[in-house]
């Protein structure tokens, strides 16, 4: 339960003894002087309540607090876990965050209910700036009889507007079958006379669809939708390489969007003939449309380059590069590991997933290749993961013969103990989420040996460090991880700061040599979620820390 400590409660006959001016000496619990009070709101912790977070209600809160400061506001927050429905009540300034969210309408004189997101719960927030505002939670506005004058205008209304739409309807009509009719005699109507046709220009709008990035502060905004379904090559002109791998090389690019000089940065993969067959996997996992999130590689299109023998798929270009290499030239701030770590989590939970954030049904998907030069830094400091040339469908149709023969894939150093041993569990899909998991926390512990917030900061060293060579090969590291069940060393003063600490607990529940052990990615996304809730890492004073139930340190799978 969580303490709050601004606040001065109040009981209802001190409050009355403030009401009528009585002196301040004469209050039980102690002192208030009556000019110099704030806003009084609802001040109650976790109240377990009957509301149905549909119909308007009260909060059924016995406590008046005054609040500290003068920019405080009353808040009241409704949330729903499982079958749990409590209302918490409190003044908070609204300059600040509470539970990451920032308040909105609070000028408000009434509580409207307003629906956040916030993972596992349903949860509502309102505020406002009268009296105890905050004890009657209004989830549906309540409606005004209409006056006399607002009669008159919705009859006028509800006679005209049919007649203009139905006028707009008729001159639209005309207007594209007098053009429709011009076009088919070969003649362009303008309204005047004909005169010759002229064929437009080629117009590429359609193939060259694009949707704007959430990171707009991105070099490349990022103009990914469904250029999938191009049928023409884009006019892309190749800038630098910005990386090589195993089967293929990316180059910086630029794309022309229109007939201006007007250039998008993107990236391009280009896979040469004899990769088809992980050009064509990568295409495919790309081109579901329910893959798109802010922390997966935003998908442009995929070419056949026949005259050159090549096979391209163009994506979002970030000029900060893979995460290996950022970490490799920065040291970063505990708020800087909240951030990667985070996003990385949500990214991996988003794959693995059965549905969208939208509650859309999903085919989840497993990297099976996850580690640091897998993973892109995007210029707000968040991840998104790339390469999903390794990556597997887990359609429900798979057969076991199916996943028996995807092999053992995957990088050796990254890889999890199962897979270096060929001993997953075919009968269950979820299996191969565990080693993404597993692969996940080495790419954690990399983070967090980079953070400022564990004392001394050594140079970057890739897991398992020195201790194996810098390409080891699958024998090499079932010496290090099956027969001496080696992990990176997590040294005891990484875990004198308290977030890191959690970190390090996560890092070592999801790296467990029992797969069934792990956590999911999920639960690890919603770690990193309450890490920004906690007083002591957040900010925040007299609160004492939580850590959900279902994800806790000690036990929590």
């Amino acid at each position: 339960t969580k303490t709050k400590c601004a606040p001065f409660y109040i009981s209802h006959s001190n409050w009355l003894k403030i009401a009528s001016g009585t002196p301040s000496d004469s209050f039980s619990g102690g002192t208030v002087d009556p000019f110099k009070l704030h806003l009084l709101c609802k001040f109650c912790d976790f109240e377990p309540s009957t509301c149905d977070g549909r119909s308007n209600c009260f909060s059924n809160c016995s406590k008046t607090a005054i609040c500290e400061k003068p920019q405080e506001v009353c808040v009241s927050i409704w949330r729903k876990d499982d079958n749990n429905v409590t209302i918490e009540t409190l003044c908070h300034d609204p300059a600040e965050k509470i539970y990451g969210l920032l308040l909105d309408d609070y000028n408000s004189t009434k509580c409207y209910m307003k629906e956040k997101k916030f993972p596992g719960s349903l949860f509502y927030v309102c505020s406002c700036t009268e009296e105890e505002c905050n004890n009657k939670l209004i989830f549906s506005p309540e409606v005004e009889p209409p006056t006399p004058e607002n009669s008159v205008l919705t009859v006028i209304l509800v006679t005209l507007v049919p007649l203009l739409v139905l006028t707009v309807v008729v001159i639209t009509v005309f207007y594209w079958y007098r053009v429709c009719r011009s076009r088919a005699l070969g003649e362009k109507w303008d309204g005047k006379k004909p005169k010759p046709r002229k064929m437009p220009p080629l117009d590429c709008s359609e193939a060259c669809a694009i949707m704007i990035d959430d990171d707009r502060s991105d070099s490349s905004s990022t103009h990914a939708n469904n250029l999938n379904h191009n049928t023409e090559l884009l006019p892309i002109e190749l800038d630098t390489q910005a990386g090589k791998g195993r089967f293929a090389e990316v180059y910086r690019a630029k794309l022309k969007q229109n007939a201006s000089a007007q250039f998008e940065t993107v990236a391009v993969k280009i896979f040469p003939d004899e990769e088809y067959a992980s050009w064509k996997n990568e295409k495919d996992i790309f081109s579901d449309i329910n893959l798109k999130h802010e922390n997966v590689l935003h998908f442009l299109t995929a070419e056949e380059r026949k005259a050159e023998k090549q096979y391209w798929l163009i994506t979002a270009f970030h000029p900060k590069g893979n995460l290996q290499e950022y970490l490799t030239r920065h040291i970063i701030s505990w708020e800087d590991l909240w951030l990667l770590g985070g996003s990385l989590a949500r990214g991996v939970a988003h794959l693995h997933s059965d549905h969208t954030p939208c509650g859309r049904p999903k085919v989840p998907i497993v990297h099976r290749d996850l580690k640091s030069s897998n993973i892109l830094v995007k210029n707000d400091l968040t991840c998104c993961l790339c390469d999903f040339g390794l990556g597997l469908r887990l359609d429900p149709s798979l057969s076991v013969d199916d996943l028996a023969n995807s092999g053992q894939v995957g990088t050796a150093r990254y890889m999890a103990p199962e897979v270096l041993e060929s001993r997953i569990n075919l009968e269950n899909i979820e299996s191969f989420k565990q080693t993404d998991v597993y692969s996940m926390a080495l790419v954690l512990w990399e983070m967090t040996s980079r953070c400022n917030a564990i004392g001394e900061v050594k140079e970057y060293e890739p897991p398992f460090g020195s201790k194996v060579r810098e390409h080891p090969c699958v024998e090499s590291m079932k010496d290090n991880v099956l027969r001496d069940r080696g992990r990176p060393e997590i040294p005891s003063g990484w875990l004198n700061h308290q977030g890191v600490q959690l970190v390090c607990a996560t890092i070592n529940e999801c790296w467990d040599h029992d797969p069934e052990a792990r956590l999911t990615a999920q639960c690890v996304a919603e770690r990193f979620t309450e890490m920004d809730h906690m007083d002591k890492l957040s900010g925040r004073s007299c609160s004492e820390e939580k850590i959900p139930e279902d994800c806790s340190v000690s036990d929590g799978k």
